[in-house]
């Protein structure tokens, strides 16, 4: 109806059918596109929640999510799992989250909080949490509300975007705090999506007390002898492709440890096996290839 009463009708001087013609084909082709989308994303919700319901039948369940301690069937997998994961990033054997046992199906947790929460809880760093100053970077729901019920005496949670009142906006590479400040820092997969690390590493550094702990977790790919980061990976597509996430600006090598320390961190990395012996990977939705990523501010001298 639109289209006939433009084709039909002047405007001053000029008739519009031309533009009838040009501008809404092209508005229904959006508007169907866009229909498109829409049915695709309401098809994957729908089969999303039943894969949930069909995880969290009870009767005969043979995985455990150790931060609500509900029994399910399976984890829920990150996009489509591991066939979501892009071909570079599965020949070089990118480790990092296990994106085929990523989410509770009951809790809604990740596997890098259930993974962290172990390795933390198996040296005892948890129970200190008590008494100590701790700065958490893109804090975890549910790794934030442990923390918590440690009752710390002081906890900081901090993002560059914070998404509610609790969390301070603050930038990783310039920490708005003085020296030797906290005991405990937490940048869980933060570092791979700065613009610069070297400089979040060594603002870490800097508000570290001596004697106090980082977790750094991040991907990275034992086959890369370097790090690989170059600015020509400017669209979200082509950093999916190399570095594993739209909005990932790097991914680290087996130099990673290395590139850390030069920051006057220590390592204390630890693998999952070294840890977790009797921990069964599947069971407990964790990825055993990925080691804990803990490094120590030296004591002064």
């Amino acid at each position: 109806m639109l289209y006939d009463f433009c084709a039909d009708h002047s405007f001053g001087d000029e008739r519009v059918p031309s533009l009838a013609q040009a501008v809404f084909p092209e508005m229904a082709s959006i508007f169907l596109k866009g229909t498109t989308l829409f049915r695709r994303k309401i098809s994957e919700i729908i089969r999303h929640e039943l894969l949930r319901l069909t995880a969290r039948f009870p009767f005969g369940a043979r995985c455990r999510c150790v931060i609500c301690g509900t029994k399910v069937q399976f984890f829920l997998p990150y996009r489509q799992g591991s066939r979501s994961i892009p071909p570079l990033l599965r020949e070089l054997r990118t480790v990092g989250s296990d994106p085929d046992h990523f989410e509770c199906p009951a809790c809604r947790c990740h596997d890098r909080e259930r993974h962290a929460f172990m390795y933390l809880s198996a040296l005892g760093l948890v129970e200190a949490w008590r008494n100590q100053s701790i700065l958490h970077f893109a804090p975890e729901a549910h790794l934030r509300e442990l923390i918590q019920n440690q009752k710390p005496l002081r906890y900081i949670c901090a993002d560059i975007c914070p998404v509610d009142a609790s969390v301070v906006k603050m930038s990783i590479e310039a920490i708005s705090h003085e020296d030797e400040t906290f005991d405990f820092i937490i940048a869980n997969h933060v570092l791979e999506h700065v613009e610069n690390y070297p400089a979040a590493l060594r603002e870490i550094h800097r508000c570290l007390k001596p004697g106090g702990y980082a977790l750094l977790q991040v991907p990275y790919a034992e086959s890369l002898h370097k790090t690989l980061e170059d600015p020509g990976f400017e669209t979200p597509l082509a950093r999916l492709h190399a570095y594993g996430q739209e909005d990932h600006l790097r991914l680290f090598g087996r130099d990673v440890v290395e590139q850390f320390c030069i920051s006057g961190l220590a390592s204390c990395v630890r693998s999952h096996d070294e840890l977790l012996p009797h921990v069964d990977a599947i069971e407990y939705g964790v990825n055993r290839a990925e080691s804990l990523m803990l490094f120590q501010k030296p004591l002064s001298r």
